[in-house]
């Protein structure tokens, strides 16, 4: 598996001066995504609807709103 692209735009094009510790999304060449955030899975799991739920091995990771608009255009629509 390899990362094929990014999503959106860069780290430093949002803002950040250091480009790290940034949420970040990525297409893979299995099709998948991998989305880079801040682990939240002790705050959130507790609170995910009836229908939802995790696995032992996810996480659940929050990316700030301007990471994903930004990923938007290159979320490809099939």
């Amino acid at each position: 598996m390899k990362i094929v692209c990014r999503l959106g735009v860069p780290p430093s094009q949002r803002g950040s001066y250091t480009a790290q510790s940034c949420p970040d999304i990525f297409e893979l060449s299995d099709g998948n995504f991998a989305v880079i955030g801040a682990d939240a899975t002790e705050q959130l799991e507790d609170l995910l609807p009836p229908d939802a739920s995790r696995a032992d091995y996810e996480r659940i990771v929050i990316v700030s709103r301007e990471t994903l608009l930004r990923a938007k255009r290159d979320i490809p629509d099939c």
